[in-house]
């Protein structure tokens, strides 16, 4: 009986020996970037724990992205950041759409309109990652860095997107993730949140009232690509003191024309909704 007992404290690697069609060296490597990536910064310590990969494998990986400018070793606080190359392919992501200089005008007339910051985000598997702001004047406002990710079921942006996707993908996609608790007002059952997509859908502009951060409200709206895929929102948010249910179908309304905009100007189409038939006319 082999009685052979892996490292304590150290995980079960998520990276397969012989994972069919795949290079192991190119994923490990990938891996580590993705994760100094979502930590911002982090030791060579705790990525090899965190991974389950050999500390020396971590650090030959991390001094070869290195090389490449992907990473960076910050010498004083001894820990491992992204570097410009990293950077640079993410750029070349957002031009490849051109949705963040598209978009930015747009913004700053939403910001305008409503008097709230603008965000702008993208999707990635059950969460949004903002990609772009246009901060309001006024002192008090919402403010999220570029790479800030959330969960989709407690963002405005994201619940946007949630509503135009088919129930199943939408379910099948939360179902990675659950339905986390940030705020007493998280909706965190199923019935609660398909309930909230559905009016979401119906009206083209979803309503987050302090889902995620106590105090702030979100409105957002879905960006459409060439194909009718729903892959970005965008959004404004701001203390909830500015979002009175009076205030809030205009917003909204306006909010949605932003995201209409943008979906124009990038090349996108808009769905054409299904007429309802569920109303008895006999």
């Amino acid at each position: 009986m082999n009685t052979q007992k892996r490292q304590r404290g150290r995980p079960k690697s998520q990276f397969k020996e012989s994972s069919a069609g795949t290079l192991q060296s190119l994923d490990r490597a990938l891996g580590i970037l993705k994760a100094v990536s979502r930590a911002e910064r982090a030791s060579l310590t705790d990525l090899s724990l965190s991974l389950g990969v050999p500390t020396a494998t971590t650090h030959r990986i991390l001094t070869t992205l290195q090389k490449h400018g992907f990473v960076a070793f910050d010498e004083e606080r001894q820990d491992w950041v992204i570097g410009i190359e990293a950077y640079r392919t993410g750029v070349s992501f957002m031009n490849r759409t051109n949705l963040s200089a598209v978009s930015r005008p747009i913004m700053r007339q939403l910001m305008e309109k409503t008097g709230e910051t603008a965000n702008l985000a993208i999707a990635d598997g059950s969460e949004v990652v903002f990609v772009g702001q246009v901060e309001t004047i006024n002192p008090i406002r919402a403010f999220f860095a570029r790479g800030t990710r959330t969960s989709m079921h407690a963002s405005g942006t994201g619940k946007a997107i949630l509503s135009a996707l088919p129930q199943d993908r939408a379910r099948k996609l939360l179902m990675t993730s659950g339905l986390s608790s940030f705020t007493d007002n998280t909706l965190v059952t199923p019935d609660a949140l398909f309930t909230d997509l559905d009016i979401t859908r119906a009206r083209g502009w979803s309503f987050d009232r302090e889902e995620r951060h106590i105090g702030m409200s979100c409105i957002g709206s879905v960006i459409y690509d060439e194909h009718k895929e729903p892959f970005a929102g965008v959004s404004i948010s701001g203390p909830s003191t500015r979002f009175d249910d009076l205030r809030v179908p205009e917003l909204g309304a306006t909010v949605l024309d932003a995201a209409q905009q943008i979906t124009h100007l990038i090349g996108g189409r808009v769905p054409v909704k299904e007429p309802d038939h569920s109303t008895n006319t006999t």
